[in-house]
């Protein structure tokens, strides 16, 4: 059976994002017969500019920050938000675009890991944005030395070329999202997971949801950033209990949840774009966006801008 044609195009994505080969390509190009125009019938945008507001066609807003969807704008969203407004949204964590989540399941060789972890505690940040990060990292200095492998507040002679490869040797990773939101959860989290050290985590306070608390810090939890930080000490200084931390899995029942599979997202992407190419799209409304308040929400957004979220599929 022939696929529906479908007239494609993104807008005002990251630097470097790859309109032919990203996540939302790969999952559609099984239902539909894709071309990329400018001209498209669905138009999926992000955070980055205002080109979007161009295009009279069908949209998907899609954002990799902190920002909640603007229905007056679009016809649905992919966003962090636990919220569905109304069945408008789809949860899609930055996480999720990485294709290596199954490694987290794989069983870890506890005592192994403690033997390998020779170092105490890192992160590795390109900005200042936020406070809560900072004072944390120097309340944990006040222990240990932390070392800093990113751009700001680097103290191992210049910025890591590799990040996973420069936090495998630690036993913590300081892992603070810019922001904290409900349901606003990036790749910090995992990439420590990924190599067996523990995070520190700052973000979403609901990040019980996403992940087993029994198997990574959670700042949230501890009544002040002092408390905390006790606690580090006292994992630090007790490999018994750093070992419970690393036997519990990542994931709850040690699965990777069915709403973050790739199938999952599929199954929902093809359903959501067939239904609002069947309607009269939001953006043929008259939505004006002031050019000052345009410029203002432009410039903060791309202060934030640290990385490029990657493809692994």
């Amino acid at each position: 059976m022939s696929k529906q044609k479908l007239k494609l195009w993104f807008s005002d994505f990251w630097p470097g994002f790859i309109p032919n080969d990203n996540l939302f390509v790969h999952l559609l190009s099984d239902h539909f017969d894709i071309e990329l125009s400018k001209d498209p019938d669905l138009l999926i945008y992000s955070v980055y500019d205002f080109n979007h507001i161009k295009f009279k066609c069908a949209k998907i807003f899609y954002t990799a920050e902190n920002v909640r969807p603007n229905y007056n704008e679009c016809d649905f969203s992919l966003s962090f938000d636990y919220n569905s407004y109304g069945g408008k949204n789809l949860r899609l964590p930055l996480y999720r675009w990485r294709g290596d989540l199954e490694q987290l399941c794989v069983p870890k060789v506890a005592q192994q890991v403690i033997k390998d972890k020779k170092k105490f505690a890192c992160m590795v940040v390109s900005n200042n944005s936020c406070k809560e990060r900072n004072r944390f990292f120097h309340l944990l200095n006040e222990y240990k030395k932390v070392d800093s492998g990113g751009r700001f507040m680097n103290n191992v002679g210049g910025p890591v070329h590799d990040k996973m490869d420069f936090i495998k040797d630690y036993k913590f990773v300081l892992s603070f999202e810019n922001s904290s939101y409900p349901g606003y959860t990036t790749e910090k989290i995992v990439e420590p997971m990924l190599v067996h050290s523990l995070p520190v985590y700052w973000g979403n306070p609901c990040i019980k949801q996403d992940f087993n608390p029994s198997s990574f810090i959670n700042v949230h939890d501890y009544k002040s950033f002092n408390k905390a930080v006790e606690a580090i000490v006292r994992i630090d200084q007790d490999d018994d209990l750093f070992m419970r931390y690393l036997q519990d899995p990542y994931f709850h029942h040690n699965k990777v949840p069915d709403d973050i599979q790739y199938y999952y997202f599929e199954e929902r992407l093809t359903a959501i774009v067939g239904k609002i190419l069947k309607r009269k799209p939001v953006s043929t409304r008259f939505y004006f966006i002031p050019i000052a308040t345009a410029n203002k929400f432009k410039k903060k957004i791309l202060s934030r801008v640290h990385r490029r979220p990657h493809f692994y599929y």
